[in-house]
């Protein structure tokens, strides 16, 4: 016995199909067209493995601005076994700065990460080797920079 078929009710389902897709790409685009992207600045204060730093955001090419920014570290090399508790990051004093203080345990790589909240909930990970006169971003061949 085969199934009668019903034309309109499969070009109904089409036309619901179509449309629902249509609305994911509105709703899913203008999301990752707008990543947020960060930058770190440090420098070591009098206070061996202490930095202060300012951390830049933006999104979608203009300063993000009023965020709640938590930032803490971890050791890539030794996980587990050195990490800096979460500080949070307080208003800098141009839009899109942040300022927080790092308090570390050795020099070296550490995978810094930044937590957003309000008005955008993110978790981005930078990787920065940090030694006596600052800190600058770990570029590994091959791999392209996050900011």
């Amino acid at each position: 016995m085969r199934a009668a078929r019903l034309p309109h009710v499969e070009s109904e389902i089409l036309r619901i199909l179509r449309t629902l897709s249509g609305l994911f790409v509105l709703v899913s685009a203008p999301a990752l067209a707008q990543s947020v992207e960060a930058e770190l600045q440090c420098r070591l204060t009098r206070t061996d493995y202490v930095y202060d730093c300012t951390i830049r955001l933006a999104r979608g090419g203009r300063p993000l601005s009023g965020a709640q920014v938590t930032m803490d570290a971890d050791m890539p090399s030794m996980p587990m076994k050195h990490s800096v508790k979460p500080v949070k990051a307080k208003p800098g004093p141009k839009p899109g700065e942040y300022e927080a203080q790092l308090d570390l345990e050795m020099l070296g790589e550490w995978a810094v990460k930044l937590r957003l909240a309000s008005p955008v909930k993110d978790q981005l990970i930078l990787h920065y080797d940090f030694d006596e006169t600052g800190a600058r971003p770990v570029i590994r061949p091959g791999k392209p920079l996050r900011k």
